[in-house]
């Protein structure tokens, strides 16, 4: 290494760039935002616990998805808040590299459990005479189980490709997160290998699961489509549509290798703080099962309180 580099154990987040008002607007903002993605993901866990009627693979895998939203977007948002009161704050290295760990971990998961979810829908709607036996506890556990392990496996691989690198020099990731894409801009040494393996990661958690939930739901509207009455046919389509929202929400927005740094930096807030905050909505405004237990756990209180 040259005698002229440095080497740094800590990066700095530039943020968002913004002038102290707007970045003050923006810290209230966004904590709103945390708080309707921690209440809404919260109501989601809380019914599917005491809701006796949800204690179901469906509900199971609906849980997961909803812790998966809330780790996944506070993994990040605290020390985007954190900047925006205080620009330009340093990161240690060590604190760096785990949020970039916490961060790929639960977004490749969430990937997962939406391919096992529709594969779930798949099941239920055409061969919903044999769902109890192709969909089993023990099935839902193991798909749930699996998505976690993989989704942390690939994550670990890309922070342990991240460790083999050097950095010098240049110490500003002009971000608000340690993304992992800006900081491999920091490293003093080739990261072709780094790359390669996150190109690779893109095909497996994004088209890969892409294509196999656009497959899914092929086999669903054929089935759909075969059933007689449109009263059945509308059933069906409302049974999977909240799903298939989530699923245009997370994998249908354009990938940001292709992005300006700027634009990288809005779809980076819109997976953070929206996706995670609509997806309950959207499971509760489209899913009878969700509303129903709303509804009944609304009403025990109530009654409760009358007494």
């Amino acid at each position: 290494m040259g005698e002229n580099q440095k080497i740094f154990t800590e990066f700095i987040l530039l943020g968002l760039g913004l002038g102290p008002r707007t970045q003050m607007l923006l810290f209230g903002l966004f904590s709103l935002f945390c708080v309707l993605t921690l209440l809404g993901n919260g109501v989601i866990l809380g019914l599917i616990s005491l809701d006796c009627r949800l204690h179901t693979p469906m509900s199971f895998f609906l849980s997961h998805l909803a812790i998966a939203d809330m780790a996944y977007a506070y993994s990040t948002v605290p020390q985007m808040l954190v900047n925006l009161l205080s620009p330009a704050k340093p990161i240690p290295f060590a604190g760096c590299i785990t949020q970039t760990f916490l961060f790929l971990s639960f977004a490749h998961t969430k990937c997962l459990l939406l391919v096992v979810m529709s594969y779930d829908w798949y099941v239920a709607i055409c061969h919903s005479l044999r769902y109890s036996v192709i969909v089993s506890w023990g099935v839902g556990i193991s798909l749930v189980g699996t998505s976690w392990a993989c989704g942390s496996l690939l994550a670990l691989v890309h922070v342990g490709l991240i460790l083999r690198l050097p950095f010098c020099g240049h110490h500003e990731i002009n971000h608000f997160f340690c993304e992992i894409l800006y900081v491999l801009k920091l490293a003093c040494a080739d990261t072709w290998l780094n790359q390669v393996v996150i190109f690779s990661a893109c095909v497996f958690i994004l088209l890969g699961p892409l294509s196999l939930v656009l497959g899914s739901y092929a086999h669903i509207l054929a089935t759909v489509l075969r059933i007689q009455s449109a009263e059945g046919r509308r059933k069906a389509f409302s049974t999977c549509s909240s799903h298939l929202c989530v699923v245009g929400l997370f994998l249908g927005v354009p990938s940001s290798f292709r992005h300006p740094e700027e634009q990288r930096k809005i779809l980076s807030l819109f997976y953070s703080f929206f996706n995670p905050m609509l997806n309950p909505l959207i499971y509760s405004l489209r899913s009878k099962e969700v509303k129903g237990a709303l509804r009944r756990v609304l009403f025990k209180e109530s009654h409760f309180l009358l007494e």
